[in-house]
């Protein structure tokens, strides 16, 4: 009799061949997941076998030994990467947002002259070198952090902490990217460095109003010089002007002064001559030419004989010529 009891007989053959077949799937499977890879067009693949470097592969499809005998890096060489110190960004957009709360540990240092200064920087730089930068350093991006701010803390440790806040800010910048690229090439770490750009630069918060009104006074300051220079700039170039038209108005007066006087010596020069070669010709013409620039000055006119005693009325002309219509 049956005890309504299910017997499930399967055959060993049946089971070791298709479960062969199955085992070798997920083995052919999971060969390819990990030995099949991807490079992006902005990467480089550097490939590792056993531990050891192996070879670099360029952008496109790529096989490696599967099952973890090679195993491959991706390394961005063609993008722009950045490292924030003293911030974080949160989210980037048309208003980007930031958190400062956390790191200002990084940020808060020590100038030349002893005083503090809460200073934010960003490092913009490129992996130009993906073997240097993955087997030259132990871990490339802490060592690059490190030494942004040994370096940005030695250069802002030589200035004054008004150059820092205000006229130097530019100048620290290229100093500290010069000296963070001079570090990566003697680390070899296969980094470029773009550019370094300081984001903000404050005084502490228990100081920057004290601060802050110090600056209004300095701008107040130069406001003043700016003004003083101006009102220079418009009354001295006029004095000048002036003082300079007045001398070449006097050089004129004087030079033709001289002229006239030259001229009248040169005449008296010619009529002495003239006078010593003819004196009587020249003493009639003499007085005449002086009675012609007299007579006419004279009112009424009366002419009489050195002999005479009578007067002669002369004919009124002059009265005559003006009531002739």
């Amino acid at each position: 009799m049956s005890d309504n009891k299910y017997e499930i007989n399967i055959d060993p053959d049946w089971f070791r061949k298709y479960a062969l077949r199955i085992v070798g799937g997920f083995v052919l499977l999971a060969a390819l997941v990990t030995g099949i890879k991807t490079v992006g067009p902005e990467e480089e693949g550097v490939v590792v076998q056993l531990g050891k470097y192996n070879r670099t592969v360029q952008p496109g499809l790529s096989f490696i030994i599967p099952f973890g005998f090679e195993s491959m890096y991706k390394i961005p060489v063609q993008r722009q990467l950045k490292q924030e110190f003293g911030f974080r960004t949160r989210s980037a957009g048309t208003q980007t947002e930031y958190a400062k709360s956390s790191y200002g540990d990084e940020s808060m240092m020590l100038t030349g002259d002893l005083n503090l200064s809460d200073v934010e920087w960003v490092v913009q730089y490129r992996i130009v070198d993906s073997y240097r930068y993955l087997f030259r350093v132990r871990n490339a991006e802490k060592t690059l952090r490190d030494m942004s701010e040994a370096a940005m803390r030695k250069i802002v440790g030589d200035r004054t902490v008004n150059e820092v806040l205000t006229v130097g800010r530019q100048e620290v910048a290229t100093s500290v990217e010069v000296l963070l690229q001079e570090m990566c090439d003697e680390y070899e770490n296969g980094i470029r460095i773009d550019q370094v750009v300081l984001q903000d630069v404050n005084p502490p918060e228990p100081v920057k109003p004290s601060f802050n009104a110090v600056n209004e006074a300095q701008q107040e300051r130069e406001t003043l010089i700016n003004q003083a220079e101006a009102e220079y700039n418009r009354v001295i170039p006029r004095a000048r002007g002036e003082a300079e038209e007045t001398i070449q108005l006097a050089e004129a007066y004087a030079l033709n002064r001289v002229n006239r006087s030259k001229g009248e010596a040169e005449r008296f020069n010619a009529l002495f001559e003239s006078y010593v070669k003819a004196p009587e010709v020249t003493k009639q013409r003499i007085y005449l030419e002086t009675m012609e620039k007299v007579l006419p000055k004279i009112g009424n006119k009366i002419i009489v004989d050195e002999k005479g005693n009578n007067v002669l009325p002369l004919l009124n002309i002059d009265k005559v010529k003006s009531n002739t219509p």
